[in-house]
């Protein structure tokens, strides 16, 4: 399965109802994807951080400073550190962060009609 692939998958088994996706599971999937990363990964390691900053509170910070900063380049880029700044000031807009509201708002736009072309 490819990386886009398993990031569909994630989007089909979760969707974006914040309040029913189980965030015990997610930090299970975000923890394994960072201990056994696979070259080319980042849109799924993203997707991972995207969910739980979505359903995430400030004790989750450190997970999403650790796939931002501990595994590669690419990764790093991908995860937003306006999520992780959100999370440190309890999402309040501020002259450098959206406010909570926005950043989930700009990441369901951009994931609601993600599919992958892979056959």
């Amino acid at each position: 399965m490819t990386n886009e692939q398993r990031a569909e998958q994630i989007l089909t088994t979760y969707g974006f109802d914040f309040d029913k996706i189980p965030k015990d599971e997610i930090i299970d999937l975000l923890h394994k994807e960072i201990e056994h990363y696979q070259p080319g990964s980042s849109e799924y390691i993203r997707l991972l951080c995207g969910y739980l900053y979505c359903i995430g509170n400030v004790s989750d910070i450190r997970l999403l400073e650790e796939a931002k900063y501990n595994v590669n380049m690419d990764v790093g880029c991908m995860v937003d550190i306006e999520w992780i700044d959100s999370l440190k000031n309890g999402g309040v807009e501020g002259p450098y962060v959206r406010s909570r509201q926005e950043i989930i708002q700009s990441f369901v736009s951009y994931y609601e009609d993600f599919y992958c072309d892979d056959e």
